[in-house]
């Protein structure tokens, strides 16, 4: 593990300590990673979203592994800040592979990842889970797993169980080696109380309508407010109109309405 590996994995430890809420805004390349660091960000993650749109894939564990590497080295190339990984499934239900995909992606600089249940088995997730760290502990890196559970953004269990079977899951992954929990699509206030109150964890939420603002969120006992895929959303979003604009009524409008100059992007990469 280099010397700046081993101050970004302290430092992302560091951001989860009890007490603080980390603000984790989430890129999809190189240059979105450079422009929202110079925003102020003590840390950031990709969006497995716009990461996989950037490199011309669906989202969903299409991406493969080596452009996944690549990218994250490109990303850490350009950072000063922990950078953390959203591996999605580990792109693999063989936690042998997953173990070594998480090798390569720490090889390009990540100090953290992100790794999900979504519809398997929660004895899946914890293989996986046991795979990262060990390939983790070969690196000699010290690293992050937040533990994604998808029971509220899949609809896994009856609503009623929800806050239950996300306390579970959590409880099973902690003992399998995990640093964090993400649950994303949770919103209610009382059932985010409920879970950051039942887990030593650090629990990490998402930005959904309807999500309290940060300084409640953190009187609820949440210490990780993740962005998604929004930024990015939001970037294309705009992209979009601004091209429609121009192919389809010969206008520029959008295209001057832009908030960051040529220069000052530039200057960012100098």
């Amino acid at each position: 593990m280099s010397n700046a590996s081993a101050i970004h994995a302290k430092t992302f430890r560091q951001l989860h300590a009890p007490g603080r809420l980390l603000r984790l805004p989430n890129a999809w390349d190189a240059g979105s990673a450079r422009l929202i660091e110079s925003c102020g960000a003590a840390a950031i993650a990709t969006t497995s979203a716009g990461l996989a749109w950037s490199r011309g894939y669906a989202d969903g564990n299409f991406l493969p592994p080596r452009v996944l590497a690549t990218a994250i080295a490109e990303i850490t190339r350009v950072l000063s800040v922990p950078l953390s990984a959203d591996v999605e499934g580990g792109y693999s239900a063989d936690p042998r592979a997953v173990g070594e995909m998480i090798a390569a992606v720490l090889d390009a600089g990540a100090v953290g990842v992100n790794l999900e249940d979504g519809a398997e088995s929660p004895d899946l997730l914890c293989a996986k889970i046991e795979a990262a760290k060990t390939a983790a502990t070969r690196a000699g890196v010290d690293l992050f797993v937040n533990a994604r559970t998808d029971v509220y953004l899949r609809g896994l269990v009856p609503a009623e169980r929800a806050v239950a079977e996300s306390i579970e899951r959590g409880r099973r992954y902690q003992a399998a080696g995990c640093d964090g929990l993400f649950v994303p699509k949770v919103a209610d206030g009382e059932a985010i109380r409920a879970i950051a109150a039942a887990t030593p964890l650090p629990l990490n939420v998402l930005v959904v309508p309807g999500l309290a603002p940060v300084a409640e969120l953190q009187r609820l006992g949440v210490r990780r407010v993740s962005a998604g895929s929004a930024i990015s959303q939001a970037a294309y979003g705009v992209a979009r109109r601004a091209a429609a604009e121009f192919l389809e009524e010969g206008r520029y409008d959008a295209m001057a309405d832009r908030l960051a100059d040529y220069g000052e992007l530039n200057r960012l990469f100098a």
